[in-house]
């Protein structure tokens, strides 16, 4: 009897063994499969947040060099406008290269105000109120009414002295996209 009960149990064993060989082969492969898909989600997402990480980086950069080249395009713009107000022989072609000038400073100041960092958004900010400190300097000095402060000699040394202003905008954006700061000094904003 003895005999009979283990062949029956190593029966019972074989068959159950059997039946249950395909249901938990099944589960290992799920796991397996979970975990395999899990990971590539992972690498998926991570690469996606790369690629993302890039393309904003890019747009920041593109957005920084259209700022920097229309704060300075203004800059030069004003100063020229500032030099016919001097000589008494304002145009309507200086004054039209002047407003150009104003207005792509302002899109592009615009458009750093929805993508730059808050560093960037600082300095922009102060060059704006001194470009534009400059600017209505310059209208009243064209107006003839000019006052204490106002003329020309100290609306061009302060246009002409912006370089330190310069500098530290240009290394916020350069900052903000994680290169190396650039050439120090006021050559760097030479007109």
């Amino acid at each position: 009897m003895d005999n009979a009960l283990l062949a029956l149990a190593g029966a019972v064993v074989a068959v159950t063994g059997t039946l249950l060989a395909p249901i938990l082969s099944q589960r290992v492969l799920g796991r397996v499969q979970a975990e395999q898909f899990s990971r590539e989600e992972r690498v998926a997402r991570a690469q996606w947040l790369r690629e993302r990480q890039v393309v904003e980086l890019e747009t920041r950069r593109a957005c920084y060099v259209t700022a920097n080249a229309g704060y300075r395009r203004y800059r030069v713009e004003l100063m020229n406008y500032l030099w016919l107000v001097h000589k008494g022989a304002v145009t309507a072609q200086g004054r039209t290269d002047l407003e150009e000038a104003r207005h792509a400073m302002h899109a592009s100041f615009a458009e750093a105000q929805m993508i730059a960092s808050e560093a960037v958004l600082a300095e922009l900010d102060a060059m704006t109120r001194t470009l534009s400190s400059a600017y209505n300097r310059t209208m009243r000095l064209e107006e003839g009414s000019p006052r204490p402060g106002q003329s020309f000699e100290e609306i061009h040394a302060l246009l002409a002295g912006i370089g330190e202003q310069w500098q530290a905008m240009r290394g916020a954006m350069r900052d903000d996209l994680g290169v190396d700061p650039g050439p120090a000094g006021p050559a760097a904003v030479e007109s």
